[in-house]
């Protein structure tokens, strides 16, 4: 029973993928594309957001099984609702990756989902964690995951700096997705990004053709 299980889980739509985050001076960048996939050729679907909001200013960018990090990212809404209603305070950042982290561990034999969590609070300010698959949870001023980003690594050594604007930042996020897009199969549609600071949050959606271009396609 668990061995058929885990082959569906598998074969199921998975958001095959590039998404990052990045810390400016003030705020944070989190975007992704938005192709869901079955396996490593077939795209299902080029209209999935995969930047999800789990609370004010807290967003989360989802990789692996499509529902499987659906399912977490709704139980982690529910568990930060919860925790500021009891604090009577906005969760910071870190409370939100932490119970993401936990969620991925309790549940490592059965889910498979990992994420980029990133966002403000008045405590820490902008703030960027990684939860990979199996629960391990990192901080960094900027990362990227997905089948896509094995294409840019380079690209984000050489370019990132910590104390961007965020209109610097944008471009070098957009750039980033668009390098990854272009390169990789089952990454590509539109890059969404979400714009994170203390006055509030700003929705950015670049369609696929006012993509920049690197490289003849």
């Amino acid at each position: 029973m668990e061995k058929h299980c885990t082959d569906s889980r598998v074969k199921g739509v998975s958001t095959g993928t590039t998404i990052l985050a990045a810390v400016f001076d003030g705020g944070v960048v989190i975007g992704s594309d938005s192709r869901a996939s079955v396996g490593e050729e077939y795209v299902s679907s080029k209209t999935i957001n995969k930047v999800i909001q789990v609370h004010d200013r807290i967003f989360c960018c989802i990789a692996g099984s499509l529902a499987d990090a659906q399912a977490i990212t709704k139980a982690a809404k529910f568990h930060l609702s919860f925790h500021s209603v009891q604090m009577e305070s906005p969760p910071q950042v870190i409370a939100a990756a932490s119970v993401l982290k936990d969620l991925c561990y309790k549940n490592r034999e059965e889910l498979q989902a990992g994420f980029i969590t990133a966002g403000w609070d008045k405590k820490n300010g902008p703030q960027v964690y990684v939860v990979a698959l199996g629960g391990m949870l990192i901080n960094q001023l900027v990362t990227i995951a997905g089948s896509g980003s094995t294409y840019i690594y380079g690209y984000i050594d050489a370019k990132y700096k910590p104390n961007m604007t965020k209109e610097e930042c944008l471009q070098f996020a957009t750039n980033a997705l668009a390098l990854a897009m272009g390169r990789d199969n089952v990454s590509g549609g539109v890059a969404h990004l979400v714009v994170v600071t203390e006055k509030g949050v700003e929705h950015v959606v670049v369609p696929g053709d006012k993509l920049p271009k690197f490289h003849d396609e």
